[in-house]
């Protein structure tokens, strides 16, 4: 396998409630998943490529609990990237050079066999993980905008986060309230509005997520 490394951060919406069903391995909230996420590269490579400073990003849809399969996906890539930093993120996002099981990226390819057309495109990602606030764009396709869940009784920020000792995406993330509102590529998502979005801190390799 080539071998590559990201460090970055990600902010992810879903059409679930508030925490994300499948961090405590349960079914959607609706039955069905749909989400968009868009990752910002601080420092990464592939091989002897760099990404530094690349973002990109995916729009996702299952019929099901992704565990369940036939999903469908679409990759949004920075049109900044040259034609080798297009391919290495393809590879990455889609669970190439990556051992089974260990990324979210790999988990997506393996139960999305409907693959739409790669789109590229000014992608962007504007965040402050600890105050829950983030903007992220995939340009001509959506955008993402989180804000800190309210009280139920004082509508005060919420501030709540998930650990995830052994997970394969973060090992801990601060949940958010997010919208989503798509405007272009194959994938609409109409049902991510007032529904569990995160924000976190990535890093990642081919071998898995490397603890903090």
């Amino acid at each position: 396998m080539i071998d590559w490394e990201i460090r970055g951060e990600e902010l992810a919406n879903c059409n679930c409630n508030f925490g994300c069903p499948c961090q405590f391995g349960v079914l959607p909230t609706d039955g069905t998943c749909e989400a968009a996420v868009v990752y910002k590269i601080h420092k990464g490579h592939y091989g002897n490529t760099s990404l530094d400073g690349l973002t990109a990003a995916g729009v996702y849809k299952w019929p099901g609990p992704i565990h369940e399969g036939n999903g469908h996906m679409q990759l949004i890539i920075d049109s900044n990237a040259d034609v080798d930093q297009r391919a290495a993120l393809q590879a990455i996002m889609t669970g190439a050079d990556t051992e089974e099981m260990a990324t979210m990226w790999f988990v997506f390819g393996a139960m999305s066999p409907n693959r739409h057309d790669t789109i590229y495109a000014p992608v962007s990602l504007e965040m402050k993980i600890e105050d829950r606030v983030g903007k992220g764009v995939a340009e001509g396709v959506f955008e993402i905008n989180a804000e800190p869940i309210p009280n139920i009784v004082t509508g005060e920020p919420h501030r709540i986060g998930i650990r995830l000792p052994h997970g394969f995406e973060f090992g801990f993330a601060e949940m958010a309230k997010g919208q989503t509102k798509t405007s272009g590529g194959d994938l609409d998502l109409n049902k991510n509005t007032g529904t569990h979005a995160h924000m976190a801190s990535l890093h990642l390799t081919g071998q898995g997520r490397v603890a903090a």
